[in-house]
């Protein structure tokens, strides 16, 4: 196994090894600072990250607002709020090592003013911006105008030049590195292009090569990439370590942080990543970003599956094959089937799938009475968390603030169910019926000798595990 020595990256010599990012509530401030504690790069979410009031308790994001305007205006004061308190409590536990990282989705709702406001209320205590899910080409002015580096995910050398073309080239000086993200491998929310299959996976090291072909191209050849995704054992990338095809290179791990006794995730979420077995973790396109996302395949997903698998086609007057009619609704509004998919719905509604839903692209889902009024429940409830959502139809475009569109029932409140998973932890139903997030390696938990009899380290004992190569 190669040496791991330290490289250059936002102004400091670190261990190239970074705590990833991870959703609501997953990275904190206790996460990121103990993890910076350690020499590397630390990251906390903020992404509606939690605050406490003066007496440490954590304080609810419940929405008063009548509209999801105004309840999109509580979220924004949350997040900030949130994400000072992350900020300040990751650095005094890193006690003035490594570096400390915020991460931001750029298709979350406000993400410029919710980085913003972080950014305004924690001066001098986060050393850079990593930000994903999305092309965010104003990262380099928000990193500029506080004078913090930013650190963009990509997917491939097509994305960054585009990036740095049409931005990043303005503040080159702050670019502390580049997040290559394997699409197939990494956790959460991927950057799969329309042109590449979420059934074949690529060889990373060629779409990394060609990353690096490009900075040189712009004079960043001494600009860390960070390799994100797939990183479990570093024995593993020696082969990438001091490449000088490569060029400097860091390591990104996001799933193995999630197993320490520093991670805020409840015990029935460590014990359930102590279980999975390869292929319990799988791309789906089932999230209301529009993006492909990697999740467990628990209860939540199977749902989803058989909610989409329900689902027939249809037209508003009888053209072609489409001859049935079919009633809609409380007032039985009058569309046409094709007459097997009338045996279909006929069958769905005999088994308790009784309440039709149509979707953007004229079909109808069938659900039981239960879930009907779930799915209502949330699309009414909606506080604008993305910057455009499909599952309630907002968008956080003025004047009309929607996408234009029919709500799609057929995705889900991803606020609600994150929200639900990182604070009901504990509980094992919440594991079963809640997104779960998880990067492809997980499975390697159940064999990694390191973890035997539910071995749980701290954020010190990974990070000295990670250092030896294994």
């Amino acid at each position: 196994m190669r040496a791991i020595n330290a490289i250059r990256m936002g102004g400091l010599d670190v261990l190239p090894i970074v705590e990833g990012g991870k959703g609501i509530s997953v990275s904190n401030g206790v996460s990121s600072g103990h993890w910076a504690a350690t020499g590397g790069a630390g990251t906390f979410s903020a992404v509606n990250a939690d605050s406490y009031d003066e007496h440490g308790r954590r304080v609810e994001q419940v929405y008063h607002g009548r509209t999801r305007r105004e309840r999109h205006e509580e979220l924004v004061a949350y997040a900030i709020r949130g994400g000072i308190h992350q900020a300040r409590q990751a650095y005094e536990l890193a006690c003035g090592q490594g570096r400390i990282h915020a991460n931001i989705l750029w298709e979350m709702a406000g993400a410029e003013r919710v980085i913003s406001g972080v950014l305004e209320g924690a001066k001098g205590l986060i050393h850079g911006l990593t930000c994903g899910a999305g092309m965010p080409y104003r990262l380099s002015d928000i990193a500029a105008r506080f004078g913090v580096y930013y650190y963009p995910i990509v997917s491939s050398a097509r994305a960054f030049n585009a990036l740095w073309k049409r931005a990043y080239h303005k503040a080159a000086v702050l670019l502390g590195g580049v997040v290559y993200e394997d699409p197939w491998l990494a956790g959460g929310h991927n950057g799969l292009s329309n042109g590449e299959d979420p059934n074949k996976p690529e060889d990373p090291f060629p779409r990394v090569l060609a990353l690096r072909k490009v900075m040189r191209e712009f004079g960043l050849g001494d600009t860390p990439i960070i390799m994100a995704g797939g990183v479990w054992w570093l024995e593993e990338w020696q082969d990438w370590i001091d490449n000088p095809d490569l060029g400097p290179m860091a390591f990104q791990f996001g799933t193995r942080p999630l197993l320490t006794q520093e991670s805020p995730i409840g015990p029935a979420w460590k014990h359930k990543l102590l279980t999975l077995r390869e292929g319990d973790v799988f791309l789906n396109h089932f999230s209301p970003t529009g993006f492909y996302s990697s999740a467990v395949n628990n209860g939540f997903i199977q749902e989803l599956r058989e909610r989409s698998h329900r689902q027939v086609a249809y037209t508003t007057e009888a053209i072609g094959e489409h001859t049935a009619e079919y009633g809609v609704g409380p007032r039985k509004r009058i569309v046409y089937l094709t007459p097997p998919d009338l045996q279909h719905v006929l069958g769905w509604e005999a088994a308790g799938y009784t309440e039709a839903m149509r979707t953007p692209d004229s079909t109808l889902i069938f659900v039981t009475p239960d879930k009907f009024q779930e799915l209502t429940a949330d699309q009414v409830a909606c506080m604008g968390c993305l910057s455009q959502c499909r599952f309630s139809n907002w968008s956080q475009q003025a004047p009309d603030y929607t996408t234009g569109k029919k709500a799609d029932p057929r995705s889900y409140c991803i606020q609600k169910t994150l929200q639900t998973i990182g604070h009901e932890a504990n509980e094992p139903e919440a594991m079963e019926h809640n997104l779960m997030f998880s990067g492809h390696n997980a499975f390697r938990f159940a064999s990694d000798p390191f973890y035997s009899n539910g071995f749980i380290p701290t954020v010190k004992q990974l990070v000295e595990r990670i250092l030896t190569g294994r």
